[in-house]
């Protein structure tokens, strides 16, 4: 992976040494499409008492001058590894540098796009971890801040943003303009911004009850700007600042707020303060369900939440990345409860975030939600699932443990001690006990400081009458971490009442240990349904015990039998990861999906679990019952989609499951038809991404090729047509196809989002992409390149790029052993760098249970 990389050691070492005073940054964005003028003048002190020579970082194509306190460096001797080595440093220091900076197409640094539409030019940064080096010269450390004066030199016709507010712009020469911005708060590196282009911007405005008043707007690129409803935006902005300004009890941090959506981005969202950057499919342009509106809510509350956590108060190293993402997750789920209409979304949480926590936590990699970052290649690991949901769910039952006037009362008291500097787990465990009186060092040895996650069972037996005699709960523990946790959770009872399973009992319990007697259970009658964690008070997996799991699989409504989400919720995800670690067969749990997942009508749990089916047919059902599985998801599909029963959101999400497994004939003319216009369904409109879809589907199913693609690329005409298309080319049955579709995902100049579509798999929701179940063999001479060039691609690549072509091309529908074999051949033979070994351990893991789990459904097939 290109780039220096800045240990924890060093990153000590300089801040016990400097204090930063300010950075004046001078942009000219008028120079050319490939290059930008960089000018950067750092005010900082350093230590007397300390070493006289420290480092800056600049990433740039040619640097004109380095002046240090009125001396010039030769940049050729001082300039090296993108680090210019600063020696006789004063005690007070001004450095200079002056530096011609790459434009990029990778999303990190200055990112520039042009929109096919219309030609316009669109310019954003990203800064996170270490990539504003790119645009000017830096102290890259997130406990280095300090206020950022931004002069920013473009086009009079754009449009400037940054963290302060957009200035009116001055006059100059050659039709361009200069926007001089007032200096910042103190900020990190990584959270400074500019926005630059042609953008459509909509304003608002928001009035706190305090009287202060925060201009609001969202910006959009012109050609999207139709699709930008701006009014559910603003109120779910609204409402967030609403909720956070009561419960932090502070004004908002900033003199505005921007959200801008960006084309090529790779991420959901980043919070750069007053200034957050959110991916573009967050402009719907195209008809989408419930699940990816409350999945864009919640994504523009975590980003709000972020101006207080991480912007406001910064960790103090990467280490401490919980502090920023665990805390905003957690805060945008309470928001969301609190103020939005998905009253419900611990249920969607617990479904989806969760679930993802727990895959993450079972991997050879998984580590400590407070885990240590020994520099910035092992910081970017961490962040994932762990980080993100294990660390929100952990939040969850802290507020239980401390109560949640205290728990707010802690973040008030976090807030007003750290505002504008930075923390570490130390000072937010401070706040919160002073606030609720409880030590909670063992809480966060137990639940921050320990990696992995425990299984839950029920263990227990009956007499002649039914009665439990016995009820324990065993606790288990990954052999690497074998760490038994205490758990306060409950147990619910639930029997079939008028065709429903309803909860007939409940007891709470604190477990502790490998066993825990529940006495107060002997003599109450087995119910239908034993639910470990009732209510989802604690973070572990749980398992069905026999009787239960049997009444489930053996009932013809299964999990959609219960009256209510959450234990519905629960009991998914148990059966699920019951067939990850091969205590269930594929499909068994495809069956018991296609039985109860009628009674869902939260179109979020719904797509789940199409993820999860899809994940069967994929890669853990056997080779023998692949087929005939792909059939019955199939016909589950094409009844639900044409039965007048399902809403909008129903009918979209089984469209979109059918245009994913349709094979058949009779399958794809109906898809043809509705593509065409030859077959109506009523409630679904075929528009622009499900006509892509359909398009997708006729295409693995050879029944459209290339100039069907360019038709639909042509009546599209946008960035997401133009992707849409090299993902549909590179999905054909076809071994050219492959072949075009590799080499151009490898070339440096495909562009984030078409390579992301090249690769298809888990970077492409509707099925586009080489990554396609049914052409294994297509794929499987790109076993052996892959190999041979992996280490290449994350030695000369970006960081984002060289993740997404080391995930998106590994071999993961090869599940043979051969392919394990290949991949621990790789590992020993090569010593791939530590975050390369991450990702090449954890897909070789999920491989492992592939396998494991194809060997359990071809037993259960017989």
């Amino acid at each position: 992976m290109s780039g220096s990389n800045l240990t924890h050691e060093e990153a000590a070492a300089r801040s016990a040494l400097l204090s930063v005073t300010s950075y004046e940054i001078g942009l000219d964005l008028t120079r050319g499409p490939d290059t930008f003028r960089s000018t950067t003048l750092i005010r900082f002190t350093a230590d007397p008492a300390g070493p006289a020579s420290t480092f800056a970082e600049l990433l740039a194509e040619r640097i004109h001058e380095i002046t240090l306190n009125g001396r010039p460096l030769d940049p050729e001797a001082v300039h090296r590894d993108e680090r210019i080595r600063l020696d006789g440093l004063a005690a007070h220091n001004e450095l200079r540098v002056v530096a011609d900076c790459a434009y990029s197409n990778t999303g990190a640094g200055l990112h520039r796009s042009v929109d096919p539409v219309d030609g316009k030019v669109y310019l954003f940064t990203h800064f996170e971890v270490q990539e504003a080096r790119r645009v000017f010269t830096t102290f890259e450390q997130p406990d280095l801040k300090a206020p950022f004066t931004f002069t920013v030199t473009a086009p009079e016709s754009w449009t400037v943003l940054s963290a302060s507010p957009t200035p009116e712009p001055e006059p100059a020469p050659d039709g361009a303009a200069v926007w001089r911005f007032a200096p910042t708060p103190p900020l990190p590196t990584y959270l400074t911004s500019i926005v630059a282009g042609e953008y459509h911007l909509v304003s608002d405005h928001y009035t706190a009850k305090s009287g202060q008043e925060i201009p609001l707007r969202l910006a959009a690129r012109a050609s999207v700007a139709p699709d930008l409803d701006s009014g559910e935006l603003f109120e779910t902005t609204k409402r967030g600042l609403d909720y956070y300004l009561e419960v932090f009890g502070t004004d908002f941090p900033f003199a505005k707020y921007d959200q801008v959506f960006v084309p090529e981005y790779n991420l959901s969202g980043m919070e750069n303060a007053a200034t957050v950057i959110l991916r573009e499919n967050f402009v719907f342009r195209s008809r989408v369900t419930d699940a990816v509106r409350h999945r864009r809510a919640a994504t523009v509350l975590h980003e709000l939440a972020h101006m207080w956590f991480g912007d406001l108060v910064t960790m103090r190293w990467w280490d401490d990345i919980w502090l920023k993402e665990t805390f905003a997750t957690y805060m945008s789920v309470r928001a969301q409860v609190a103020t939005t209409r998905w009253h419900d979304s611990w249920t969607g949480f617990a479904n989806a975030d969760k679930a993802n926590a727990y895959r993450q936590d079972q991997l050879p990699s998984t580590h400590p939600v407070a885990g240590p970052a020994a520099d910035i290649e092992q910081a970017l690991e961490n962040f994932d699932q762990i980080t993100y949901y294990k660390g929100a769910s952990a939040i969850k039952q802290l507020v239980t443990l401390v109560g949640d006037e205290e728990f707010l009362a802690g973040m008030r008291i976090y807030f007003a001690r750290h505002a504008w500097g930075n923390s570490t787990l130390a000072d937010l465990l401070a706040a919160l006990e002073e606030a609720s009186g409880r030590d909670l060092g063992g809480w966060a040895r137990e639940w921050l400081g320990r990696a992995g996650v425990n299984t839950l069972r029920p263990d227990f037996t009956v007499d002649s009458e039914g009665r439990f005699t016995s009820f324990s709960i065993l606790q288990e523990a990954p052999a690497d971490h074998p760490h038994l946790r205490s758990h306060r959770l409950a147990v619910g009872l639930y029997s079939r009442r008028d065709g429903t399973l309803r909860r007939t009992g409940q007891v709470r319990v604190d477990v502790a240990g490998a066993r825990t007697e529940v006495p107060a259970l002997i003599g109450t009658a087995r119910p239908d349904v034993v639910l470990l964690n009732d209510e989802d008070l604690t973070y572990a997996l749980i398992r069905l015990d026999p009787h239960s799991l049997d009444g489930l699989l053996d009932s013809p409504d299964g999990i959609g039998a219960f009256s209510d989400g959450l234990p519905r919720a629960l009991a998914w995800a148990a059966a699920w990861d019951m067939v990850r670690a091969g205590e269930l067969a594929a499909g068994d749990y495809v069956h018991l999906v296609l039985a109860g997942i009628g009674a869902e009508t939260d179109s979020e749990v719904v797509q789940t679990l199409h993820s999860t089916l899809l994940t069967c047919l994929d890669q853990y059902a056997s080779a023998q019952s692949r087929r005939r599985l792909r059939a019955d998801v199939a016909e589950a599909a094409r009844q639900r989609l044409t039965s007048p029963a399902p809403g909008g959101d129903g009918r979209l999400a089984w469209a979109l499951l059918l245009a994913r497994v349709a094979s058949t004939p009779a399958d794809l003319r109906l898809i043809a038809g509705l593509r065409d216009g030859t077959v109506e369904i009523e409630g679904l409109d075929v528009d622009v991404e499900l006509r892509w879809a359909l398009l997708a589907a006729l295409v693995r199913g050879d029944q459209a090729g290339p100039a069907e693609i360019e038709a639909e690329r042509l009546r599209d005409g946008t960035t997401a047509g133009a992707e849409n298309a090299a993902g549909a080319l590179a999905a054909r049955p076809d071994a050219d196809a492959k072949a075009e579709a590799w080499e151009a995902a490898l070339r440096e100049d495909t562009g984030n989002g078409t390579r992301r579509a090249l690769v298809g798999g888990i970077h492409s929701t509707i099925g586009l992409g080489l990554a396609q179940g049914c052409q294994r063999e297509l794929l499987r001479p790109y076993a052996e390149r892959y190999f041979a060039e992996i280490g290449a691609i994350w030695a000369e690549r970006s960081p984002e790029v060289a993740r997404t072509l080391v995930t998106g091309l590994y071999p993961r529908l090869l599940v043979e052993p051969e392919t394990v074999e290949r991949t621990d051949a790789y590992l020993a033979e090569a010593a791939p760098p530590p975050a390369l070994r991450r990702l090449l351990v954890e897909a070789r893991d999920e491989l492992s249970r592939a396998l494991r789990a194809q060997g359990v459904d071809a037993a259960a097939r017989g």
